[in-house]
């Protein structure tokens, strides 16, 4: 429940532009300007599709522009509403650019993926005719009415982005997708959306507010189309036990991710590397601070490989020695238990030493907790540590003294 809580409220944070609204049904607002990778599209070119109201009205033989940099290039839109532009340099940052009957159209900026081309849709007057559509052709509709899923192609794209905060000295890593479909009509991507979360993976789950086109068991995701046209949300989590001060998560997705986005909770000196990012931030957000690294497109199949360093780590030395006393102590108990044949007297100073002992112990373990969560300075703990282990020292040595004065005496 607490991590739903943080998760709700990072989400609904400024730390990166607010999440639009998801949709089931075709809404164009969503998918204008939204750069999508696509190999249908030659890498190293851009394809702007420009209509008015909505995707059944192409506007043909207008100027795009698509901007990077100080260099800007213009073309017209062909009879489909597309501008086409070839030959960019891998890496590039640029954004497209139109003005249609005095609006100013303009697509996020991205950078050119280098083994893919981009696909993007620019809207005028996106609320004009929602309603034109209803009467168009019935081209793509069943018998029945609704439309049919034709092969096509998926990415998480949008805000998607993984997520990773921090439980004392475990991990809990959040996947925050939108499996975006482009198109127009409802697909079905070729190969099925199957993925393993990385491994260790612990208590996977799916959020509340997810698809339930989304599955997960194990470390195995699934997440089953048709996919409609817009955005899909998938949402789940997962923990990561204690792997002391760095650890490397890698995973692989089947489709492509565009762009990478990975945040952390920036705890003391917590860094984090990948060499898919290439740029890497820390952002404030409600008196919280979050390291964020951003990338190009990830291709399908190709891990996302992060390394945290600096992690919260918590010394176990104290546990270990508890446990170790506490092991000796059983042995001790079952010794003493086969070999003692004391006399009444000498019976009940053991057993006041056995109780002296087990009360020992106790506070050893209650010390050892108190200092694990910061209850006892390290000051303290060390004094009064010494101090039971002392006590516990003379209470061992006065049990084996009456062990041995017992065991002469039998022999007698």
């Amino acid at each position: 429940m607490i991590a739903k809580v943080r998760l709700t409220v990072l989400v609904l944070g400024v730390v990166l532009a607010a999440v639009p609204a998801l949709a089931q049904m075709p809404d164009v607002r969503q998918m204008t300007g939204v750069p999508m990778p696509s190999s249908d599209v030659a890498a190293g070119s851009v394809t702007v599709r420009l209509v008015r109201g909505d995707l059944s009205n192409n506007i043909t033989g207008h100027p795009v522009e698509l901007h990077g940099g100080v260099k800007v290039l213009t073309e017209n839109t062909n009879t489909e509403g597309r501008a086409q532009f070839f030959g960019l340099s891998p890496g590039t940052s640029v954004h497209a650019i139109a003005v249609v009957d005095g609006e100013r159209l303009e697509s996020r900026e991205f950078e050119v993926p280098p083994t893919s081309g981009i696909k993007l849709i620019l809207v005028a007057g996106a609320g004009a005719g929602a309603g034109s559509a209803a009467g168009a052709g019935t081209g793509g509709l069943s018998a029945a009415g609704a439309v049919t899923p034709a092969p096509g192609e998926v990415v998480f794209g949008g805000q998607s982005r993984i997520q990773i905060e921090f439980n004392d000295d475990s991990l809990e890593v959040f996947y925050l997708l939108e499996v975006v479909n482009p198109g127009v009509a409802p697909v079905t991507p070729r190969s099925e959306l199957v993925f393993e979360l990385p491994e260790g993976a612990q208590q996977a789950a799916i959020l509340e507010g997810s698809s339930p086109q989304a599955s997960v068991r194990g470390r195995t995701v699934a997440i089953t189309g048709p996919f409609n046209p817009g955005s899909t949300p998938v949402q789940m989590a997962f923990g990561l036990g204690p792997a002391g001060a760095e650890r490397t998560l890698s995973q692989k997705l089947p489709v492509v991710l565009f762009p990478v986005q990975v945040m952390v909770t920036q705890v003391g000196g917590v860094r984090m590397a990948s060499p898919q990012f290439n740029s890497s931030s820390e952002v404030p957000n409600d008196g919280r601070s979050f390291l964020l690294g951003t990338g190009p497109a990830l291709p399908a199949g190709t891990a996302l490989s992060v390394t945290l360093s600096g992690l919260p780590a918590r010394s176990r030395t104290g546990r270990n020695v508890a446990l170790a006393l506490a092991c000796l102590v059983l042995a001790a108990g079952v010794i003493g238990a086969l070999s003692s044949r004391e006399a009444s007297g000498d019976a009940g100073r053991r057993h006041q030493l056995h109780d002296r002992r087990e009360k020992l112990m106790a506070a050893m373990v209650r010390l050892e907790q108190q200092h694990r969560a910061g209850a006892v300075d390290e000051a303290r703990f060390a004094v009064r540590r010494s101090e039971l282990l002392a006590q516990l020292e003379r209470v061992y040595g006065e049990l084996d003294q009456r062990g041995g004065s017992l065991g002469q005496g039998q022999a007698a």
